[in-house]
């Protein structure tokens, strides 16, 4: 399979449209058929799930939409398995044809190892994930094998040097304002998957939203160069514009934001270098801006004994510290999704457990304290009606 030459827009599956935002399984299918017919009929095919998305239910909603309406020769399907969830080699296989059945299918075009990061790796040597993908492969069950990778660029070139006759391409968090992070350092891992000749599909280009709610004077000097051009666009135009990147994905939910990436990559234009220098000077003002850099993939959700909802938090909180809106009307927010039979962010017991799962390395227990000492502390909160 050519990668170079493929068409470089995917669909990411992990932000799907929900009939109830407060239940990840709640799938809106007719408007996920209407996304996925307008995205097929723009000419692009590649389909980005996983095992884990939308609290373990996103395979069956991609098979309900996708696969059970489509020829099997008419999409490119990926999806991962799992590296948090497996417990041994029995596993590995269990979950792998579990993933087959749910999906509907014979064979995956791409499988990754997912969330690939210091915290599995000593479980995936011990038993042989690495061995275990190249195997499917051989049997023609996976066509292209890859790695999610969210860790150091320490960690990718220690995996790429010793089992990178195994792996065809990395998936990265590129976007304009983790080039240089020191919790992802995008540009260096970018490097190293350069260095190893591996081809790199981009995650989270518009950093959960946050590269398309710009503060306004960022927003402005993309419009006074491209009056036409959304913010999303510049995002993904950066992130597509990096070497050796072959596709970028955008976890679209809306038939506009679904046009407007076909449009982008229908006739695509790498960044030039007046536009590169707009991106620098946006990336300084969100920098300067973004409190809490969360991109509500929500991981840290799955398992927090008191039901938190760390990422709509972070995102009140950030709008707050940006001061894009007004504090009372963040409050309102704030108030409802605490209501909808979810934990306040000051009942946080500190297990742990949200930054163990976090891939951004994001010390989420001290943002809690936050977010609980801005929004609860004003006697503006009202009782729960399940207390």
């Amino acid at each position: 399979m050519n990668l170079v030459n493929e068409k470089k827009l995917g669909f990411g599956c992990m932000r799907l449209p929900l009939l109830d935002a407060g239940k990840p399984n709640s799938f809106d299918y007719a408007k996920m058929e209407e996304l996925f017919d307008l995205f097929l009929n723009q000419g692009f095919t590649y389909f980005d799930t996983a095992y884990t998305y939308h609290g373990y239910e996103a395979e069956k909603a991609v098979r309900k939409a996708l696969v059970d309406r489509y020829p099997r020769e008419a999409f490119q399907l990926a999806t991962k398995m799992p590296l948090r969830d497996f417990k041994d080699s029995e596993d590995l296989e269990k979950i792998f044809e579990e993933q087959l059945t749910t999906l509907g299918v014979d064979f995956f075009d791409f499988y990754l190892l997912h969330n690939m990061g210091y915290n599995v790796y000593d479980k995936c040597v011990k038993y042989g994930a690495f061995e275990f993908v190249k195997r499917k492969k051989d049997e023609g069950r996976i066509k292209v094998i890859g790695i999610s990778f969210h860790d150091t660029p320490e960690l990718l070139e220690k995996i790429l040097a010793e089992y990178g006759d195994g792996i065809d391409f990395v998936q990265l968090q590129i976007n304009y304002i983790d080039m240089d992070q020191a919790n992802v350092q995008g540009r260096k891992c970018l490097e190293i998957a350069q260095k190893y000749g591996k081809p790199v599909t981009v995650m989270e280009p518009c950093k959960g939203g946050t590269l398309v709610n710009l503060p306004e004077e960022a927003e402005k000097l993309m419009k006074d160069y491209s009056p036409d051009a959304s913010a999303a666009s510049w995002a993904m135009r950066f992130a597509a514009s990096q070497p050796g990147v072959f596709r970028v994905l955008s976890g679209m939910n809306s038939a506009e934001q679904v046009a407007d990436n076909c449009k982008t990559f229908a006739d695509f234009k790498p960044l030039n270098s007046e536009e590169n220098e707009i991106i620098r000077r946006v990336a300084e003002i969100i920098n300067a801006n973004t409190a809490v850099p969360c991109t509500a993939c929500e991981y840290c959700t799955h398992g927090c004994p008191k039901n938190i909802a760390i990422p709509q938090y972070f995102a009140v909180y950030n709008s707050i510290m940006r001061t894009t809106g007004s504090y009372s009307s963040q409050q309102v927010y704030y108030n409802n999704i605490a209501m909808n039979n979810h934990g306040k962010a000051g009942e946080c017991i500190k297990c742990g457990k949200c930054e163990q799962a976090c891939p951004q390395h994001i010390p989420i227990r001290e943002h809690l304290e936050q977010v609980a000492a801005k929004f609860e502390g004003g006697g503006f909160f009202p009782t729960r009606q399940s207390e």
